[in-house]
């Protein structure tokens, strides 16, 4: 990299608008992983050669050292002919995507469900970014680093398998969806259908509809686990009447990770003349599929989750043909123009963020979609299984491989889920967090692709020590 002494104090810097201004110019939309994996080996210029990936931090190869691309290389060589199954206990294989995190050794963290960690190559890549912007920052975000936004968007398209144009890059799955919720032209009388479990910013923004401009809100009950697609098929038909104009359906519970059959749901309210919106905010790579397989009409998630993005990254979804029915949240030139870019009027923002997106999808595809999706089976699997014919553990989660995937919600006989979080965190520094909603009284547990099996084998333990122990004596007041 060229570099220049600074002026003020004789210290040598990074000159990166050069780099990421030329770079820029050269950025495509394939995926390094497409190509080949075995790329990691070649030098940079090579790399870059065959690849086709732009700017100085949008390419792996920048933030993964010599000797460890060689030993991902010989990886990628032993797992490539396994099936998904088998690679997901490859533990030599994922003990090396972990040495890409920096995993915490005082906390043991569960919680991936919430907000995930990056990865150190995109940790790398955001930090460059903001090295870069913070040298000239309105010149650096709004001529160079806007540059990508293009190109980043049709890269996010070709993983999430939707037209560029249909895509909108934001801050996370509230602000897509909120934009959704408040945009979509409804009127007194008309009517939703939604869950009780749906996320609480979902189902408090359409509250705020039915309190302002009188729509009816159509709620669906269910008990977890549901274990049956015709269960919610049958819930959400009967909850359909001929004023229902939305269906909102949450893919992967947060509370509980329950998946939902979100096409059968689809293809049946959109027989019923309904239109369809699809919270994945835990679904979007956590489990392979792409937006065309659900065939809905709107739709959000986060990238700081599943795919590792940096936090406070998004996007959402809007089929072409409906984007100009659907009013821009905050100030748009033409809010009801046809234009996707309309939603992107947030003001100043994360550029860095943004654009260490790229790195992120990049990761991503070195694992492999679906090889990911098995391996975050297998960690629930691997700690529930080992605890499931304990008469005292009861499971708000299902195990079947259709209706869940890393997410799992459990509890103790006689414990409160608040008691038995906080237990797991102050004696063994295990964190969880608590789903307390409805019918749910558990803890959740969400291991991540750098989890190992040592962190899930300490957790089994100290569940065990807790059901010896019995629940903590409360105080008679």
């Amino acid at each position: 990299m060229e570099r220049v002494p600074q002026r003020s104090e004789g210290r040598e810097r990074p000159v990166f608008g050069h780099l990421i201004a030329t770079n820029l110019r050269a950025f495509t939309t394939k995926p390094i992983f497409d190509v080949n994996p075995l790329l990691f080996m070649l030098s940079r210029k090579k790399f870059i050669q065959h690849s086709a990936i732009a700017t100085a931090s949008l390419s792996l190869l920048d933030f993964i050292q010599p000797a460890s691309a060689a030993e991902l290389s010989k990886h990628l060589e032993r797992v490539a002919p396994l099936s998904p199954e088998e690679a997901a206990k490859d533990e030599d294989f994922w003990n090396w995507i972990r040495e890409q995190y920096t995993v915490s050794t005082e906390i043991i963290d569960l919680n991936n469900g919430g907000v995930s960690p990056q990865p150190k190559p995109v940790h790398d890549a955001h930090v460059r970014f903001l090295q870069m912007c913070n040298e000239g920052p309105s010149y650096y975000m709004w001529r160079i680093l806007d540059q990508g936004r293009e190109p980043l968007r049709e890269k996010l398209a070709k993983l999430a398998g939707c037209l560029p144009e249909e895509i909108a890059i934001n801050r996370n799955t509230t602000e897509g969806l909120n934009t959704i919720i408040f945009g979509l032209n409804l009127k007194a009388g008309d009517e939703v259908v939604l869950t009780k479990y749906d996320y609480p910013n979902m189902t408090n923004a359409w509250k705020q509809r039915e309190k302002r401009d009188g729509i009816k809100l159509n709620w669906v009950d269910l008990e977890m686990p549901v274990e049956s697609d015709e269960v919610f098929l049958e819930r959400f038909e009967k909850a359909i009447t001929p004023k229902t104009k939305i269906v909102h359906i949450t893919h992967m519970m947060n509370w509980t990770g329950q998946i939902l059959p979100a096409r059968k749901i689809a293809d049946m309210a959109h027989k019923k003349g309904c239109e369809v919106i699809v919270d994945a905010s835990h679904s979007f790579v956590h489990i392979d599929y792409k937006i065309t397989d659900l065939d809905c009409d709107y739709y959000a998630t986060s990238l700081h989750k599943w795919l590792c993005a940096p936090f406070g990254t998004g996007f959402m979804f809007i089929k072409k043909d409906k984007i100009d029915k659907v009013w821009a949240l905050l100030s748009a030139p033409v809010p009801d123009a046809g234009n996707i870019g309309k939603f992107e009027s947030l003001g100043t923002r994360s550029f860095a963020a943004e654009m260490a997106i790229g790195n992120a999808i990049d990761f991503h595809y070195l694992i492999g979609s679906k090889r990911k999706e098995e391996r975050l089976r297998y960690l629930k699997n691997y700690w529930c299984e080992k605890i499931a014919k304990n008469p005292k553990i009861k499971f708000y989660t299902s195990l079947k491989p259709e209706f869940s995937c890393a997410i799992a919600t459990f509890n103790i006989e006689g414990w409160d889920a608040g008691d038995l979080s906080s237990e797991l965190f102050d004696k063994w520094k295990i964190h969880t967090t608590t789903a307390i909603h409805e019918g749910v009284n558990g803890v959740r547990v969400t291991p991540h692709v750098y989890t190992n099996l040592q962190d899930l084998d300490r957790l089994v333990g100290c569940i065990n020590q807790l059901i010896a122990q019995g629940p903590p004596v409360k105080k008679k007041e």
